[in-house]
């Protein structure tokens, strides 16, 4: 530009982006976006204008702010460029900026330099380690092959004597694509003696002509060349990406053409409209939650389970798990046998018999099936639940309408609630049809000790050794002499439990049998984050070497539970004691 308009100071300076626009005319004066119509001649003006503006935004004890400053400069001695000159990257925060300042800068200045229509600057000074340069490592995040980044090295006059930048300008130390433009500016003392920006030039091109590491290399180095680079390289630039964008803008103009088709003739009034737009509405909130039910939805939730997900884990792992929880008390139930067969026989004698009675048989079944509403109708309730939860999720996206949200909302957990009600009469009619005919002629309950020996070697043909989980657990009851608490690879199949050093299965750390396992809750440690549940023998055996249960980790509650339901279809059932 060859006119001095920046600020300049200690410490940080630059607290507002500043995009400076630069236009080639025959007159030479300057515009402010937010001083419309005034144009500034004196460049001393618009320095102090863009301190003004800083301090109105920022305030004046070092505060900063990401919106930009907006300065266009028309002369004839500039060449067509826009440039955005950014805060430098602050460490320590002072004055009136906020504790996380290095952060805000950060963001800042990623927030410009991803886009990938411009080119980077990454000014480093040469008397500092370039290796540790904060804006060639910014550089490298959003352009990590180097296809944008053009590294400019500053206060090269400054350099201890007997040390010269040669290495890195000659583009050998840390290479980049674009390679480095050496500038010597003015220091603060010229800027204090006003030196103008024409001798700062010459005194400028002096030095590389002068400087022995630099004098083959001057032509490529100083202001005037890097303005020249920059013009060549941003047209390059824009002309390698402008076909993408045309297809781009092309892409958004026909989109924005069908849209002006579609509402060309729009009467909002027009009742027909109206239902139409209604329509469309309701058909999309069906859709989203069939989708949801079905699993096939473009949004998934990758927090927590959701929809049929959870109604699923619901009906293979809850509803089982409950029926095992169901409370069984194994004396009562022998002196209701004991009461049953008595007061079948009356006054006759009680025989000692191998099998016992139908009626007596009938009458104990019929009470224990009874038991089976308690589990079925909370799944029921758990299933409704899930299901109006997913109704409220799906009228999100009606939320610009809030009465039609709402009584979309009413009207569908209304009838879900209705629904409720029969689904709990057909449950309760499925069970109590169970318990009105008890078939003591089925092949199960012909000799006990042969029907127990058939239905196990049928589950054993059926599941086999199939693999019923797999994923990560930790062993958390090793001590810390004996390797500690350490995280493995678990499969469950239908007949043990396997650990593995990894998810890919090949060293083997050990088997456990799953005869005669059973598995308990142990309460969560005070200082502990994991969720735990133990495995034990019922009869008092070592579970794992010279352990008598084997402790399982998981991070989450749900996690143990699902593990439990696993468990319980290898066989292996919950401690009732527990």
């Amino acid at each position: 530009v060859s006119r001095d308009f920046l600020p300049r100071g200690s410490g940080i300076v630059t607290r507002r982006p500043l995009v400076l626009q630069l236009i080639t005319a025959k007159t030479e004066y300057a515009e402010f976006l937010h001083c419309k119509g005034r144009k500034f001649t004196d460049f001393d003006e618009v320095r102090q204008e863009i301190e003004v503006e800083t301090d109105r935004i920022t305030g004046m004890n070092k505060g900063i702010s990401s919106v930009p400053i907006n300065l266009r400069i028309y002369s004839p001695h500039v060449l067509s460029l826009t440039l955005i000159d950014l805060p430098g990257i602050t460490k320590v925060p002072v004055g009136d900026q906020p504790p996380d300042i290095e952060q805000q800068i950060r963001d800042m200045i990623m927030q410009f330099i991803a886009r990938e229509n411009c080119l980077i600057l990454a000014v480093t000074p040469a008397n500092t380690d370039l290796a540790n340069s904060d804006a060639l490592k910014l550089a490298k995040e959003v352009d990590p092959q180097g296809l944008r980044t053009i590294g400019v090295i500053t206060k090269l006059d400054l350099m201890d004597e007997g040390t010269d930048a040669r290495e890195v300008l000659e583009n050998k130390l840390l290479p980049l694509r674009r390679g480095y433009i050496g500038v010597v500016n003015r220091s603060q003392k010229d800027i204090d003696g006003k030196k103008d920006i024409k001798a700062a030039l010459l005194a400028e091109r002096k030095f590389f002509l002068s400087h022995p590491a630099y004098r083959h290399m001057a032509d490529r180095m100083g202001t005037p060349y890097l303005q020249k680079v920059l013009n060549q390289q941003l047209t390059n630039h824009i002309r390698d990406t402008l076909p993408a964008f045309r297809s781009k803008l092309q892409g958004q103009l026909l989109s924005i053409e069908h849209e002006v088709e579609v509402y060309k003739n729009f009467r909002p009034e027009d009742p027909t409209r109206k239902t139409k737009a209604l329509l469309q509405m309701v058909q999309q909130f069906s859709v989203d939650f069939e989708k949801r039910i079905e699993g096939s939805g473009d949004q998934v939730d990758t927090l927590e389970l959701s929809g049929g997900a959870k109604i699923n884990r619901i009906f293979h792992e809850r509803f089982p798990f409950e029926l095992v929880k169901m409370e069984f008390n194994e004396k009562e139930l022998r002196r209701e046998i004991s009461y049953a067969i008595k007061n079948i026989h009356g006054i006759r004698q009680v025989l000692p018999c191998l099998f016992t009675p139908d009626m007596a048989f009938e009458a104990i079944v019929k009470k224990q099936i009874v038991k089976l509403k308690g589990p079925c109708l909370k799944s029921v309730d758990l299933v409704m639940q899930e299901l109006i939860n997913t109704v409220k999720k799906c009228t999100k996206k009606l939320a610009t309408y809030p009465r039609l949200c709402e009584e979309t909302e009413r009207i569908v957990a209304g009838y879900i609630r209705e629904r409720e009600e029969k689904t709990k009469d057909q449950v309760l009619l499925l069970i109590d049809i169970q318990v009105s005919y008890i078939n003591t002629n089925h092949e199960d309950f012909i000799g006990f000790a042969n029907a127990q020996q058939r239905s196990s070697q049928v589950n054993k043909s059926a599941v086999g050794n199939q693999v019923i989980r797999k994923g990560w657990l930790t062993i958390n009851n090793i001590g810390i002499m004996k390797g500690g608490s350490k995280e493995y690879w678990f499969v469950l199949t239908a007949e043990s439990l396997s650990w593995y050093k990894d998810d890919e299965e090949k060293e083997k750390k050990y088997m456990l049998p799953l005869d005669n396992l059973k598995v308990r809750d142990v309460e969560k440690g005070f200082m502990s984050s994991k969720h735990i549940f133990a495995l034990f023998n019922t009869e008092q055996r070592n579970v794992y070497k010279d352990y008598r249960f084997l402790e399982l980790a998981c991070d989450s509650q749900e996690e143990v539970d699902s593990w439990k339901a696993s468990l319980l279809r290898a066989g292996v059932y919950p401690d009732k004691s527990s």
